[in-house]
């Protein structure tokens, strides 16, 4: 082991120049860091310079050959291993490409890991991400000048980091054809505690660091293990209150919820990313990157960036709506594991585009000073429909194993939330096409008339209602009908489509809404479900409207006179499809100019404000008197607004509402 005279030859040189470009730039993504070390930064670029002017001055210049030296490899390699063994400090050997070859005990222990884990990787990677580029810089220096240098470095440790004091030398070993560097880590020049803590720490794991330092100073190891499985019970059982506390299943809350979270808890940095919706798939989850026997392989769908949680300094706040707008690209750690749906684990990052490019070209995690990561899939056990990756930087310890089972286990919750809201939206979109299907595409022009209509559908459930309403021709006129069909979902639908085309039928040779009534009556004798209806039949006169009313068992029909006067149909009636002997309601009024007529069903009257009381019948006929004068659509619009500021927008059931208005004689 010993110094060699430069050599500068000219494929040397070339990879001298291209090795510079890279560590400045390096260099520059270091100083643009959330808390750069400018000091360490700027003495970082003086080698540079220093460098650079060495391989001008040597450009064309003859060098010596040779490696030198009388020692025989064998006794280097005994005081190779007698240094790395027995040195009272922490000792690591790296090769040219500062790749470590060895390290000693004491090195393995400063690191909390093992000699193993540590050799063949960078050993910058061990460093934090403030002082990683001056640090490469400086062995770059070594090694090309022989001189001695000394740096400060924060190693990543197990628990939290280490401060420590480097001493870097460039030595000759016989049968290596580069020059290696020998780094020996001593005691910081300036201690721990005056080195600033970051303003925000990662909930549970900020209590790792101190409560590991505490253990040497008389603290039970094991009472901070306990701790620390308890601490992950705790986020786990967190998780599991944040992403079940819904009425009804919410795929993007589930998602921030989850991501806010981790990154409280867990992480400095949580990024969710998820395949969308696809067709034909339980819950319209993908199989992504998985091959199955006898078939052909199918491409694995694109994931998408969900959500980017980070610290809330300014700083961060922007690098994650950057972030937002990053797809993992095919490469990336996250898009390897949803495609493999393996888990991954990477305490130590070696290359800083394992999390993808910013469109800067910079790092991502070079961007966030990311020097931990993990990524596991999102999957409920058939099919992986995204992943969550935790980055770090390792202010309190690498990620280690337990932090990768609980993210797996947490990432097994999120997939089945997000399985149940893909279905659940489904079948609120099938609902929803469905009760389309139930009502009239459109109203008929009446002359002399103005109708409308409003249909509400309940706040909560994705099963189809069972109201519905018509407008269409009768023997001697027109008919109007708004009925509730006994409960919801495709039976009840069935019910509401035979009760509606059955009135319209039965119109065509009843002329009394009573006698259309009965008819329907029979026709839902053998179904298991029963209806509610009331039906007006319209004969046109020249200065008036008779309007004919059959009742069963529904909320009675309102008049609001031109004056505002309000006047309620008689009741009476039972619903259709309970007994043979059925008797309709009957009544009759009549229409003038101004005058509306209003039907609706009972969710009007049974939505409930916070105390559970109903909006009933008072409170509708108030409406409908403040909205008197008003055209029938905006007699409607003001029922629905009073109706949803009563009940603070939870409909309890859904809401079918008829309106007709007389109009004046045209002049045509």
């Amino acid at each position: 082991m010993h110094d060699q005279p430069d050599q500068l030859e000219p494929e040397t040189l070339m990879r001298e120049v291209s090795d510079l470009e890279g560590r400045i730039g390096e260099l520059r993504q270091a100083a643009s860091l959330p808390e750069p070390d400018l000091r360490a930064t700027l003495d970082a670029a003086l080698v540079e310079l220093e460098l650079a002017l060495t391989a001008l001055r040597t450009m064309g210049s003859e060098h010596a050959g040779g490696q030198g030296g009388s020692a025989p490899a064998e006794t280097e390699r005994r005081v190779l291993r007698t240094v790395f063994q027995d040195a009272p400090v922490p000792l690591f050997l790296l090769d040219r490409n500062t790749s470590v070859r060895r390290v000693n005990r004491q090195a393995a222990a400063l690191l909390g890991t093992s000699s193993g884990y540590v050799s063949g990787k960078q050993f910058t990677a061990f460093c934090d991400m403030a002082t990683r580029a001056a640090v490469r810089s400086q062995l770059a220096a070594v090694v090309r000048t022989g001189r001695r240098r000394r740096v400060q470095v924060r190693f990543l440790g197990r628990d939290r980091p280490v401060d420590a004091v480097v001493t870097l030398a460039r030595v000759w070993i016989r049968g290596e054809p580069d020059p290696m560097v020998v780094v020996a880590a001593g005691a910081s020049d300036q201690p721990t505690g005056e080195i600033a803590a970051p303003e925000r720490a990662r909930g549970g794991r900020e209590a790792a660091g101190p409560a590991q330092a505490r253990a040497g100073q008389g603290t039970p190891p094991d009472d901070e293990a306990v701790a620390t499985i308890v601490h992950r019970m705790d986020v786990l059982a967190t998780a599991s209150e944040l992403l079940l506390d819904e009425p009804v299943f919410n795929e993007t809350v589930a998602v921030r919820r989850c991501a806010r979270l981790l990154a409280a808890e867990l992480a400095d940095w949580a990024f969710i990313d998820l395949t969308g919706p696809a067709n034909g798939g339980p819950g319209g989850a993908p199989q992504g990157g998985v091959h199955v026997a006898g078939t052909a392989a199918r491409p694995a769908p694109l994931l998408r960036r969900q959500v980017v949680m980070g610290p809330d300094d300014e700083h961060s706040i922007e690098a994650a709506r950057t972030l937002e707008e990053v797809d993992p690209a095919e490469g990336t750690l996250p898009h390897t594991v949803f495609v493999t749906r393996q888990s991954a684990l990477r305490p130590h990052v070696e290359n800083l585009d394992v999390l993808g490019v910013c469109p800067d070209g910079q790092p991502v995690c070079g961007k966030i000073g990311a020097t931990s990561v993990l990524s596991v899939p999102i999957e409920d056990g058939d099919r992986a429909i995204g992943t969550i990756t935790l980055a770090a930087s390792g202010e309190y310890g690498p990620f280690d194993l337990m932090d990768l089972g609980v993210v797996q286990r947490l990432g097994r919750y999120l997939a089945l939330v997000i399985r149940a809201a893909r279905l659940y939206r489904r079948r609120a979109e099938v609902a929803e096409t469905l009760q389309a299907g139930l009502l009239p595409k459109s109203l008929p022009s009446i002359p002399g008339v103005t109708v409308a209509a409003k249909y509400l559908t309940a706040t909560h459930g994705s099963e189809v209602g069972g109201d519905f309403y018509d407008v269409f021709r009768t023997e001697n006129g027109w008919g109007l009908v708004l009925g509730d069909v006994c409960g919801k979902g495709e039976d009840a639908a069935a019910v509401t489509a035979t009760a509606r085309h059955c009135v319209r039928l039965a119109s065509r040779w009843k002329a009394r809404p009573g006698d259309v009534l009965g008819i329907v009556n029979e026709t839902l004798l053998d179904e298991d479900r029963f209806v509610t209806a009331v039906m007006a039949g319209l004969t046109m006169e020249t200065e008036k409207i008779i309007v004919s009313l059959g009742t069963a068992g529904h909320p009675p029909a309102i008049v609001v006179r031109a004056d505002g006067v309000i006047r309620s149909a008689s009741r009476g009636g039972v619903p259709l499809g309970l007994f043979e002997d059925f008797e309709p309601g009957l009544d009759s009024v009549d229409l003038t100019v101004g005058d509306t007529l209003f039907l609706h069903s009972d969710g009007v009257l049974e939505a409930c404000d916070l105390m559970r009381q109903e909006f009933g019948q008072e409170r509708l006929l108030e409406a409908l008197a403040a909205h008197a004068g008003d055209t029938p659509q905006g007699m409607l619009a003001g029922v629905e607004q009073a109706l949803l500021d009563y009940c603070d927008g939870d409909l309890r059931d859904d809401v079918s509402m008829l309106a007709l208005r007389v109009e004046p004689p045209s002049l045509a």
